[in-house]
């Protein structure tokens, strides 16, 4: 177990860390004073991130009226919170793709999989009159719930594959069979990661609290009780494939929180297959 660990361990320090010009968004979009011309002054040092944050503000994820240029421009027309979580998720996916498919997961998969979280995640805050300044968080926090099962793919290989496999065959929750046969899960390993990059917020603890949401006392429950039910939806969909075909089912009191049941699900398919085409440009970037 201590070495399994330490190979884990030695992977996450492995891994490219954010980007400076990163590290400096979060760190200015955390003081509550940072004006759209505070983070301009930031993102601006980054080619490639102002390129990247310009192409998705204009395609069809955010269907402007007309071609926005302008990097404050697009600042204020998305919010300083929702451009801070744009610049994070694509940071997070660029440092987490992994160079080549190891046999537990395929990552083309996987990331279907994040991406329909995130989407549905954003719509079921949508749906319950959640600010939409706040929602991109919500987008955030779906698609990168699940990033602790990279290293465990990339480091453990055959073991993860063998994990991934009982948990189907015996009709298991993937989290529950990791701790079994692993002695660590994903959300133990997304603790490690989110330690390593110093994340904070409510991202860092969706990944580390997603499937132990009953116990948390966190101030983040509100999206924390979405991506659990955003999860589950893009399992009982089938939508990507995140090695966990038979997750555990939703406690009572997350749909009691939320204001729905489970059968919402057949009013949220369209509205996020829909969102998922338009969303598809975070794979590409």
């Amino acid at each position: 177990m201590d070495d399994l660990l330490e190979n884990i361990q030695r992977y996450i320090k492995s891994m490219p860390s954010l980007p400076t010009t990163v590290a400096k968004v979060l760190e200015v979009c955390n003081n509550p004073k940072t004006s759209p011309a505070d983070l301009n002054q930031v993102i601006s040092l980054d080619p490639v991130l102002v390129g990247r944050v310009l192409k998705l503000i204009n395609s069809a994820y955010y269907s402007p009226s007309r071609q926005v240029t302008s990097l404050v421009r697009a600042i204020i027309m998305l919010g300083i919170n929702t451009v801070k979580n744009l610049a994070l998720s694509l940071a997070v996916m660029e440092s987490l793709h992994p160079k080549r498919n190891a046999p537990g997961l395929n990552m083309d998969g996987f990331w279907r999989h994040s991406l329909c979280v995130g989407v549905a995640a954003k719509t079921i805050a949508k749906k319950r009159g959640v600010d939409i300044k706040l929602r991109e968080e919500y987008f955030t926090a779906g698609l990168l719930h699940d990033i602790g099962k990279i290293p465990l793919n990339a480091v453990l290989t055959t073991k993860y594959m063998l994990t991934v496999s009982s948990a189907d065959r015996e009709r298991n929750s993937l989290f529950l069979m990791e701790d079994r046969t692993l002695g660590i899960n994903h959300c133990a390993s997304g603790a490690m990661i989110v330690h390593a990059w110093r994340l904070t917020g409510a991202v860092a603890e969706v990944i580390e609290h997603h499937h132990t949401y009953l116990t948390y006392q966190g101030s983040f429950r509100d999206i924390l009780f979405t991506v659990a039910a955003a999860n589950q939806f893009a399992a009982s969909m089938e939508i990507g494939f995140s090695g966990d075909r038979y997750p555990a089912k939703i406690d009572p009191s997350v749909w009691e929180y939320l204001g729905f049941n489970r059968d919402v699900f057949e009013e949220l398919e369209p509205l996020v297959m829909q969102a998922i085409e338009k969303a598809q440009i975070f794979l590409k970037l």
